[in-house]
């Protein structure tokens, strides 16, 4: 119980800042503010030390997902605004990379951290340093990191314009002076794409819920230092040591990286591709949870592969926010979506942890049941989001002719709004 809900609670303070930030990070200059909240997350990291009872740990979970909740969605908008539409997938996943190699390293890097000489407690060592490396590299971000291209100091003047000529042809919009358009806003609450998106988002999640989730039993943490992922808890529950079990969590991360790359390659070089990379990585992912459930016990080899293979599902995140930028158009209309895409994403990792119950460890029948499921939903809603493309695209050819029959002028006036996508006539979306 402990578990779900120190894990649960990180996620209802990310959803509650998920849509202020929606509206804050149009309002005000996009890279100071997500400096800001790369800077307040670290230092709420650091507060996990000065932890002493639940009470304490279920605070500073839950300012934890508000600082998060900026990071994710400013990122994305900013990576629309630098690259054109082809590139977009490719972007989105670099940044992105960094969670690949945290699960990669991590286990690595927090076996390291336990075989300090200190007296301090090494848990909470862990989260000293690691709060204090984010905040500081919160600075870097404050000076580098762009509010847009027009304002980017590592781009001569020169540059500034050809980075914002070559991304007029996305069509996608510009940030407005600031200005929050409220009927944008609500276009995006009627548009089907929207919902389509976030109905993907939310059953994908009941299994990232519960199998990634950082495990931070009050306990644990308190009294066993074990700070460990969920998923090296159904690890070990397959029989290995606690070392053993840290470093076991490292092909995981490898897995995504490779899956990862190789949805990068099917996305850069085959049109139109995206929503099936999604779906093929789905479906590793429930190969993989079957084999991990499914498989027996003393199968420990044939349930690590499974493990390993039960992750892909997550490299889906930077290609759905690559279609989410790629294809809604309008600043304040792609911050409302990007909004509600996380909303739901929290929502999933909210509700499913509750599927792990204590007294079906170490298989959690029921958890994985709902993971299952919920990933076999996500495909059917992502094979519905693809038909609904190539509808609409068709639609449209047949109401306002191919893009590439259009004028000159007509595609200039295009390129200039701040239109959305519903309303630009010469709008095609990217599957």
């Amino acid at each position: 119980m402990n578990y779900s809900w120190t894990s649960a609670i990180f996620y209802f303070g990310y959803f509650f800042w998920s849509w202020p930030s929606s509206y804050v990070v149009v309002r005000f200059p996009i890279g100071k503010y997500l400096a800001i909240s790369v800077f307040i997350w670290g230092g709420i990291l650091m507060c996990h030390a000065a932890c002493t009872n639940f009470a304490d740990l279920m605070v500073v979970r839950f300012f934890l997902g508000v600082g998060e909740a900026a990071i994710a969605p400013g990122f994305t908008l900013i990576t629309g605004m630098f690259y054109t539409r082809q590139e977009q997938p490719v972007r989105q996943s670099a940044w992105f990379f960094g969670n690949c190699i945290a699960v990669l390293l991590g286990g690595l890097i927090a076996y390291g951290i336990g075989h300090i000489h200190t007296s301090m407690e090494h848990w909470k060592l862990f989260f000293l340093i690691l709060g204090a490396i984010t905040s500081a590299y919160a600075l870097v971000l404050f000076v580098f990191l762009p509010d847009s291209p027009a304002k980017a100091v590592f781009l001569k003047k020169n540059e500034r314009a050809i980075a914002i000529q070559r991304t007029l042809k996305n069509k996608t919009g510009v940030l407005d002076n600031g200005k929050f358009k409220w009927s944008q806003a609500r276009q995006a609450l009627t548009d089907p794409q929207t919902w389509l998106l976030v109905l993907n988002s939310f059953p994908s999640n009941l299994a990232n819920g519960g199998l990634t989730t950082v495990s931070i039993s009050p306990i644990q943490y308190l009294q066993t230092t074990d700070f460990e992922q969920f998923t090296s808890i159904i690890t070990a529950g397959f029989g290995f040591s606690d070392l053993k079990t840290l470093l076991l969590q490292m092909p995981q991360g490898g897995a995504e990286i490779v899956f990862l790359v190789l949805a990068l390659l099917v996305c850069t070089f085959i049109p139109h591709s995206r929503i099936i990379a999604m779906i093929f990585n789905a479906i590793i992912s429930v190969i993989g949870m079957v084999l991990m459930w499914k498989l027996d016990p003393t199968n420990q080899a044939g349930r690590m592969v499974g493990i390993t293979l039960a992750v892909v599902y997550a490299i889906n995140l930077p290609i759905s926010l690559s279609i989410m930028t790629s294809n809604v158009a309008g600043f304040s209309k792609k911050s409302v979506v990007s909004a509600l895409l996380f909303i739901s994403y929290c929502v999933g990792n909210i509700i499913g942890p509750q599927f792990f119950l204590a007294s079906e460890e170490p298989s959690y029948p029921t958890g994985m049941k709902a993971a299952l499921s919920g990933l076999v939903l996500s495909i059917f809603f992502l094979v519905l989001l693809y038909f609904y493309y190539r509808y609409e695209n068709r639609r449209r050819d047949r109401l306002y002719g191919r893009p590439e029959d259009m004028t000159v002028r007509a595609e200039l006036q295009d390129e200039l709004s701040n239109r959305t996508d519903r309303e630009i006539e010469s709008f095609r979306y990217i599957l």
